[in-house]
């Protein structure tokens, strides 16, 4: 493998691709510590340190995904977060719209179009997550929990239409360099982003564990954490296979057909859309608590901050892995059709061996499709509960305990994709690819 490196970075187009990768990655690191004008980065900076680097419950999801860039009110502060939230979306309304599904058929000249209106949701969602962020960032302890002072000294309304401007253009900044990674670089560039993101805070939590703990607590966590990214590697590469088979036919003088192929349905199908999902809708209660009268807390902010805003409360851990498995089968129900997948086998006269062709092979893939979805959402529920009983036992979060929950999923995820995109350049000018 250290070999298939080195013919990689012997490889001139290849080398110049990692190179521009690793630039556009640098570039997007320098601005994640860029403070934003207007912030104080001094009150910054001692909030964090009191707060001991956790920040809100309400956004540490945000604040992954930006590599801490959003306690900090950095120009990258919204991160890649508004361009998820707006893809996610737009792939939702794609089976609501019927403008939308018509564009989804129509190949890339749709699929262009699709992203064009992408890219307009996602600076609408940046305008409004920043304004929130700001208003949040002018009351004591609003962003930073127990910080005693405003982080924005100058709330004049020049200032804040200033910082949401630079906000919103930073975003937009992140999603022209995914794209320049996507079409001249090496692998999915707005996957890649995310993976730095959450990379660049994996020595930081580590060391806080080694300093909270000790050397014998750190030393178990790497081990744990090497076998649960062995086990989340087994998991995603783990597949059904369905057969398929293609009748024989004549189109002319020429025989077409008569091949065998498979239809492969992954374990988790969904990936890491559930997880998304279930702690963006579990932080609406926490974000509540703190938009609400914080001298006289009405008596739901009490039971909401008790039962669901908590993360070691049984109640929160419940709740959280049940909306996980329904939104591990609701994603998959939408991006997943069955009837259309048997319409299409039945139009090029394949077949599965043993179901009819139609209605019966539609059947029997929403069959297959509903039982192995099952192991898959309690695979990613058990793993987006590691970092709650990571805290429970050896006082780490989200934060400090980076072997669980979303980071690992995405992180294993997109080290997948990406190996298998330079094993695939690398067959193309050496049959032995990429791993001998």
């Amino acid at each position: 493998m250290l070999t298939a490196f080195a013919r990689a970075f012997r490889t001139p187009d290849l080398r110049k691709k990692i190179f521009f990768t690793m630039g556009i990655v640098a570039l997007f690191r320098l601005g994640s510590q860029v403070p934003t004008p207007g912030v104080s980065y001094e009150t910054v900076q001692q909030c964090l340190d009191a707060a001991g680097t956790t920040g809100g419950s309400a956004f540490q999801l945000v604040n992954l995904f930006s590599g801490g860039a959003l306690l900090q009110l950095s120009v990258f502060a919204l991160g890649i977060m508004p361009y998820i939230t707006a893809s996610i979306i737009v792939q939702l309304l794609t089976v609501v719209i019927p403008r939308f599904e018509t564009l989804k058929k129509e190949g890339q000249s749709g699929t262009a179009k699709l992203t064009q209106y992408t890219r307009y949701m996602t600076i609408g969602l940046a305008v409004l997550q920043a304004t929130g962020i700001i208003a949040l960032a002018r009351q004591p302890g609003g962003l930073i929990p127990n910080c005693p002072q405003p982080l924005i000294p100058d709330d004049s309304l020049f200032t804040i239409v200033v910082m949401v401007f630079t906000m919103t253009a930073g975003t937009s900044v992140i999603m022209w360099f995914g794209e320049l990674i996507t079409d001249r670089g090496v692998g999915n560039g707005m996957s890649l982003l995310i993976f730095t993101s959450i990379a660049a805070g994996f020595p930081t939590s580590l060391w806080q564990i080694r300093i909270q703990s000790g050397w014998d607590v750190f030393a178990i966590v790497i081990a744990i954490g090497l076998v649960i990214v062995a086990l989340v590697v087994f998991i995603e590469q783990g597949q059904r296979r369905i057969p398929v088979q293609y009748a024989k036919r004549m189109v002319g003088r020429r025989m077409y057909g008569g091949t065998s192929t498979y239809i492969p349905i992954k374990v988790n199908q969904a990936g890491v859309i559930p997880v998304i999902f279930a702690s963006s809708l579990l932080y609406l209660p926490s974000l509540a608590v703190q938009l609400a009268d914080r001298t006289n807390p009405p008596g739901w902010a009490e039971w909401v901050n008790r039962y669901l805003v908590s993360g070691t409360h049984w109640s929160y851990m419940l709740t959280f892995f049940l909306l996980i498995i329904f939104f591990a089968y609701f994603y998959v129900s939408i991006t997943f059709n069955p009837t259309e997948i048997a319409d299409n086998m039945k139009r090029y006269g394949g077949f599965i061996p043993g179901i009819r062709a139609g209605r019966p092979t539609a059947e029997y893939l929403d069959y297959v499709l509903s039982r192995i979805t099952l192991p898959g959402a309690l695979y990613l529920g058990i793993i987006a509960l590691l970092p709650i009983i990571a805290f429970a036992l050896i006082g780490a979060n989200q934060q400090t305990f980076p072997f669980g929950g979303t980071s690992i999923l995405i992180m294993v995820g997109v080290g997948l994709e990406t190996v298998k995109q330079l094993e695939s350049q690398l067959q193309q000018r050496n049959y032995e690819g990429f791993l001998r």
